[in-house]
């Protein structure tokens, strides 16, 4: 890394007021943490901390303030009071000390410190702290997001769960402790494509009458086994090696062991920062502030408002030039074996055969009820859908895992992005949406453009479902809509409005769904 002398970062988006100084390495870090006395994050209480302690802090870090050669601070997203003072008192230091301003990005700050101070250079990222839980990756100047949570984030509902326990904040050491010694209990588990949902576990979890500790470790196991599975889903997706956990959340020991158990049955590698770079601090937003700064981006004070509810895919990534490959479309004459995210499909004389494998990384009452009610599900509903009019394969034989099918010759949407295949894409939804039928990961990977008529396949029933839900059918083309802003950010608009007009075509309640999809994005875990 090029020298360009120290950045000062302050990180204050919540419950942690920090401060550090980073140069070729971290100069200095401290921290003056916001604890309430009872319940959850009060922002004005945090606030008024952070604004107490923010001259001490800083005293206490900058030492040769001449030193000093750019100012950088947590922007958002956020608490909006917390980032008010931050940047209030970022602008005041950068015009007394005549050096520039760099707003930064919260999420992607975790990121980029998790890079640094592991080494890894391309991964798959799972973000899990008290307001976030995200899948992201960087392709094409950004970093997209793949997947998150669709309500709360992991830590604020494994917090939600502790308080109703009387557990101290934060309570996710308190539930790591007790769940070393519980046994697992069914609780539900909502995954949708590449989104999890939290709410209903945490519900569930509070109200459960099993013993404290079954709860505890019951609640980790699924939690957790949620987050991993939608890693898992964007890694294949990707096509990356590499998995870094970053955020809070992070440095539970049992979330690190069934990622790393995932990575190793995957063949990628995994990485995790040590415990001062994991939760929100000043070092992830002093290093970021350099990369932007080494890169030209800097921020005029009359355009330094805060953003609560700043999303890391919003940035430009200037600093970052490595472009992953796309990847090759498969011959699809060649017999060959297939790892998804989970199952393997074995193709041979026509056929495909989806087998569901174990995952090591889940509790195995977990992993076998699972496989079983999706292998079973997945038959039923493509039998079903394919009698609403929609192309699918046809069954031949089924089994406890394993579902034998009709072999499709063909393309990966991914892999055919035109505004024809989404248009065909879209009637094609429409027919099932009309059926009453979610597909529950309706991703390109899971849309195949058949060769011999260009028509849209839809395959992998595994999360579907029967629902005559609006909200359900907004989270079906969220999930396609995601995918496309991850995949093909510069195509997204024109590819959504064609997949639109066909959808239109085929359901009469698309402008209801898509008017959803909307306030299912305005209503994530930002806003």
């Amino acid at each position: 890394m090029p020298g360009f002398g120290q950045i000062l970062g302050i990180e204050g988006t919540a419950w942690n007021l920090s401060a550090a100084l980073f140069d070729t390495d971290l100069v200095a870090l401290a921290s003056r943490p916001y604890s309430p006395v009872q319940g959850g994050i009060h922002p004005r209480e945090a606030a008024q901390h952070h604004a107490a302690e923010m001259n001490e802090l800083l005293g206490s870090v900058l030492k040769e303030p001449e030193k000093v050669r750019g100012i950088a601070f947590s922007q958002g997203p956020g608490l909006g009071p917390c980032l008010r003072t931050v940047a209030t008192a970022a602008r005041s230091l950068a015009l007394a000390l005549d050096v520039p301003l760099v707003g930064v990005n919260h999420c992607i700050a975790h990121v980029e410190i998790g890079c640094f101070a592991t080494g890894c250079r391309d991964p798959i990222v799972l973000y899990a702290s008290g307001a976030n839980t995200q899948v992201i990756g960087y392709l094409n100047g950004r970093y997209r997001i793949f997947g998150e949570t669709l309500d709360v984030g992991i830590g604020n509902a494994l917090d939600k769960f502790a308080r109703a326990k009387d557990f101290p904040h934060p309570g996710g050491p308190q539930i790591e402790k007790l769940a070393k010694s519980g046994s697992y209990v069914e609780l539900p588990y909502t995954v949708k494509g590449m989104d999890l949902a939290f709410s209903g576990l945490m519900s569930a979890a509070k109200d459960c009458k099993a013993p404290l500790p079954d709860v505890c470790f019951s609640l980790q196991e699924t939690a957790f086994a949620m987050c991993v599975e939608v890693t898992e889903r964007a890694l294949s997706l990707a096509g990356k090696n590499e998995v870094l956990l970053v955020g809070g959340v992070g440095a539970n020991r049992r979330l690190q062991e069934m990622l790393r158990t995932m990575c190793e049955d995957r063949g990628a590698k995994f990485f995790v920062p040590e415990q001062k770079y994991l939760g929100d601090n000043g070092a992830m937003i002093a290093y970021t502030g350099k990369l932007m700064l080494e890169s030209g981006v800097s921020l005029p004070i009359e355009s330094s408002q805060v953003n609560p509810s700043f999303r890391s895919d919003e940035v430009e990534v200037p600093w970052r030039k490595d472009t992953p490959s796309p990847g090759r479309a498969p011959d699809p004459g060649a017999d060959r074996q297939q790892q998804g995210a989970e199952a393997m499909v074995t193709f041979r004389d026509g056929i495909a055969e989806k087998r569901r494998a174990s995952k090591r990384y889940r509790v195995p009452s977990l992993d076998r009820r699972l496989i079983a009610e999706r292998t079973r599900a997945e038959a039923r509903l493509i039998h079903t859908a394919r009698r609403a009019g929609v192309p699918t394969p046809v069954i031949q034989d089924i089994t406890a895992d394993t579902i034998v099918m009709e072999r499709i010759i063909g393309v990966p949407l991914t892999l055919a992005l035109t505004e024809a295949n989404l248009r065909e894409a879209g009637r094609m939804v429409g027919k099932l949406h009309t059926a009453g039928l979610m597909h529950g990961d309706l991703t390109t990977s899971n849309l195949i453009v058949r060769a011999s008529d260009n028509r849209c396949v839809l395959i992998d029933f595994g999360l579907a479902q029967v629902s005559q839900e609006i909200e359900q059918r907004g989270v079906d083309i969220h999930v396609l809509y995601q995918t496309l802003e991850s995949t093909a950010p510069d195509q997204s608009d024109a590819l959504k409005a064609a997949f639109n007009d066909g959808y239109a075509e085929a359901f009469e309640g698309a402008a209801e769904v898509t008017a959803r999809e909307h306030d299912i994005v305005m209503r994530g875990r930002y806003h």
